[in-house]
């Protein structure tokens, strides 16, 4: 497959991780023949570019996906689970960044730097990790692989984007509302469907979609049951403990986590920053006489996951804290998204088995 280019579609290419899917893919080693873009009937015949040449949008239809070899979709769940079936039915490999198809035991859930060799079992559709999930397991999984994990209890810092760009909409206009003295109106967050709403700018709301099982939210469920498909293969494996707190913060892009670890061996907070150093998608910025530590402002626009604040419990041998930070619209969206694709170009395995589309059905 070495001289092959690739027909690329985009799906829900007009959103705030499709244009950014556009950009990193501009920016991959993929070789590309053809790209199109789709979006629903709204966003059909606007203009985008693809390495500065236009390109039309078109409307996301079942026959949109004859001819296509890759399919980058982030046009929400019930567009994933209407469509890519029918792209993948149509010889369409494709790599979803919704949640639909995370839990399904038909499709790998892949983090490259994490579980690449996942991907050799695809039946056409990979799914693409929550972003809170993708930045905390490139940051453990080099102390799993060298030290081992028993337990992780995060605690998230996550920015308006996660909800998407009517939410960062929102931040920025409950914050001039504040600042004017005005009553801040909130119709988004922390659940655009819920009965309540609440404003985020000078906030902090402790929900991240619905509530389910235990009180945990459907985010924080995700984190748990997604790290351990990750990291273990079975989502409901008991090898590793996780658990966590999902908050919205009043931050336009880049999540932060703090994340306590337990280790099956003892390592040195040195022996954690060397692992950590030489792995790879990490960036350690880790100097307190400096006040060097990852934030959000500086993360925005880089694809790597930033790692610092790393030290051992004081309370507990084995146990350490680390603070972590990533671009959740690049790492935690669209550039692991466009990573995968990469990474089944390189594999050779950029087609869809026999009999696939009928998982799927």
């Amino acid at each position: 497959m070495a001289d092959k280019k690739f027909n690329v579609a985009i799906l829900g290419a007009t959103g705030a991780v499709g244009t950014r899917l556009i950009q990193q893919l501009e920016q991959s080693t993929i070789p590309v023949n053809e790209v199109h873009l789709l979006a629903s009937s709204r966003s059909a015949g606007k203009t985008l570019h693809f390495n500065g040449k236009p390109v039309t949008v078109e409307e996301a239809v079942p026959d949109s996906f004859n001819g296509i070899d890759i399919v980058l979709a982030s046009a929400g769940g019930d567009v994933s689970g209407r469509l890519l079936p029918e792209a993948v039915k149509r010889g369409a490999v494709c790599v979803d960044n919704t949640s639909h198809f995370r839990m399904d035991d038909n499709v790998p859930l892949v983090v490259p730097e994490v579980n690449p060799d996942a991907l050799a079992g695809h039946n056409g559709i990979i799914a693409n990790p929550n972003c809170s999930t993708i930045q905390m397991v490139v940051a453990l999984e080099p102390i799993r692989a060298q030290y081992g994990l028993k337990q992780v209890i995060v605690s998230t810092y996550q920015a308006a984007s996660g909800a998407g760009q009517s939410a960062i909409n929102e931040l920025r206009s409950e914050a001039q509302d504040y600042l004017d003295g005005k009553p801040m109106d909130a119709k988004i967050l922390p659940v655009k469907g819920a009965e309540k709403h609440y404003p985020l700018a000078f906030n902090l709301l402790p929900q991240i979609d619905v509530f389910e099982d235990a009180d945990y939210t459907h985010e924080e469920w995700k984190m748990i049951h997604e790290t351990k498909k990750i990291m273990l293969g079975d989502k409901n494996a008991p090898d590793i403990k996780v658990t966590a707190t999902c908050v919205r913060v009043p931050v336009p892009i880049g999540h932060g986590e703090t994340v306590y670890f337990e280790t099956e061996q003892q390592p040195t907070p040195d022996d954690l920053r060397a692992a950590l150093a030489k792995a790879p998608g990490v960036v350690v910025q880790d100097d307190p006489s400096k006040q060097l530590y990852p934030q959000p402002l500086t993360a925005e626009g880089k694809r790597d996951t930033f790692v610092g604040r790393i030290r051992a419990d004081v309370e507990n041998p084995g146990a350490y804290h680390m603070w972590v930070v990533s671009d959740n619209l690049l790492k935690g969206a669209a550039w692991n998204t466009v990573q995968i694709a990469e990474e089944l170009v390189a594999r050779d395995l950029v087609r869809v088995p026999d009999g696939a589309a009928k998982l799927f059905n």
